[in-house]
């Protein structure tokens, strides 16, 4: 990335975290990273700062069974697991963080695939 562009994400990413604080209610926050090669998912906890689940498609629970993780179908895969996961803990209820990127493709996809497991934000 050149160096405006980095720029512009962090700035947008700088601001969504900055809304979704001040709206969260408390809530934990359901963080996306997608990569050129993967996609991640954490649902954090910033009250006390802890990661209270997470998914990836590095996981061997669905690393196996897809044939790239930088797609729609991996990104719904992760969002189903990091779902699961995230109520097994006891969360149902989140915001979602998209960072920097544009709520389409991958990231909605996800985000699709949590509301389906289960949680709702």
């Amino acid at each position: 990335m050149s160096n405006s562009v980095q720029a512009m994400f962090l700035r947008r990413q700088r601001r969504v975290r900055l809304k979704l604080r001040t709206n969260s209610g408390g809530r934990p926050r359901l963080s996306v990273f997608r990569s050129s090669k993967h996609i991640y998912a954490q649902v954090i906890d910033d009250a006390q700062g802890l990661t209270v689940a997470s998914a990836s498609t590095k996981d061997e629970a669905i690393g196996g069974a897809l044939k790239t993780g930088a797609n729609v179908d991996a990104a719904k895969a992760v969002g189903a697991l990091v779902a699961q996961r995230a109520i097994a803990a006891g969360i149902t209820e989140v915001v979602f963080d998209r960072g920097g990127y544009m709520f389409h493709g991958r990231v909605k996809a996800l985000a699709d695939a949590a509301r389906e497991g289960g949680l709702s934000f």
